[in-house]
């Protein structure tokens, strides 16, 4: 089994299909097992099996939990992470308290 190991930065809360709930912003682990199978013509890869391991609360037994994610929805995901704030640093609530009142 080859394991390939790659590290990605989420700027803001995220969830991802089998998440429970929404993951904090920070570095998450992602893992791909791209096995390969030998066919009487060439190597072949089998479907590989793409995870993130989610960190757990200090204090916990285990270190991280890993959840089993679809690549594409993770590339969507990041993709979502990259695009500018509509706001700018601030909140949508802090836009509009500074919008002027209409009468």
């Amino acid at each position: 089994m080859a394991i390939r190991s790659k590290t990605v930065i989420f700027t803001r809360p995220f969830r991802l299909s089998g998440m429970d709930e929404h993951q904090p912003p920070g570095i998450y682990t992602i893992e791909t097992d791209s096995d390969q199978i030998a066919t009487a013509s060439r190597p072949a890869l089998h479907r590989p099996e793409t995870w993130i391991r989610i960190p757990l609360p200090p204090g916990d037994a285990a270190a991280s939990e890993v959840v089993i994610i679809d690549p594409a929805e993770l590339e969507a995901a990041l993709a979502q992470d990259a695009l500018p704030e509509p706001y700018g640093p601030e909140t949508a609530a802090e836009h509009a308290a500074r919008q002027p009142r209409r009468s």
